[in-house]
């Protein structure tokens, strides 16, 4: 049976990718946007993220989370946007996906060091940012939710191989010691999470190359 899903803020880079690779495998998908649909969802819902209702997203298998802010004013919305998706949608059978950050990675069997430990102040807000919000989705047992880190090298025109390993809550590379994977291959990974009858129900999970 197709999956009927819907993006939030499906227009930026990422969330057109999801959206794009979701509607090429036949499943229903509802565009969440503020503006104009420029993705080739079927459907849109022209709201702001914080507009959203109970109602506008009841009946979907799975909401993604596509949501991102790079202004430092605004980083705090990682945790609020977030929040507020998980509240509208507990209790419910709907999945929630989240498009995540690979700074939460852990670079250390004991899980107490995180590859933004190793960035530069400069650059240290977004990802320490999104590893707040995904601290406090895991304290939530009342929504499906699966957060889904990319690789270090997050490439948003990278190719789309079709290829892709995924691993677990831990930095990893390939035999080179990279760690990249495209936003084309991510969307693929995002959707065969959402197709699988075995979701990684209430984890955090990470794609690369």
């Amino acid at each position: 049976m197709s999956k009927k899903i819907a993006v939030v803020a499906a227009n930026g880079k990422a969330g057109r990718l999801i959206v794009e690779e979701a509607v090429n495998r036949g499943m229903d998908v509802t565009a969440i946007v503020r503006g104009e649909n420029k993705t080739k969802a079927q459907h849109a819902i022209v709201k702001d993220l914080y507009d959203l209702t109970a109602a506008d997203l009841a009946g979907f298998d799975a909401v993604v989370n596509a949501f991102g802010v790079f202004d430092p004013a605004k980083f705090d919305e990682y945790s609020t946007s977030l929040k507020y998706l998980a509240d509208i949608l507990s209790g419910t059978d709907t999945r929630l996906l989240v498009v995540g950050g690979a700074g939460s990675l852990y670079t250390n069997k004991e899980h107490t060091a995180q590859l933004s430990d190793s960035f530069p102040d400069t650059i240290k807000g977004v990802p320490l940012a999104m590893g707040k919000a995904l601290d406090a989705l895991r304290r939530r047992d009342d929504v499906h939710w699966t957060y889904i880190s990319p690789a270090g090298d997050f490439q948003a025109d990278g190719e789309r191989t079709g290829h892709y390993v995924l691993a677990g809550e831990d930095y990893t590379t390939d035999a080179d010691g990279k760690s990249a994977i495209s936003y084309a291959d991510y969307a693929i990974a995002m959707v065969d999470e959402i197709e699988t009858e075995h979701p990684h129900d209430r984890e955090r999970i990470s794609v690369r190359w």
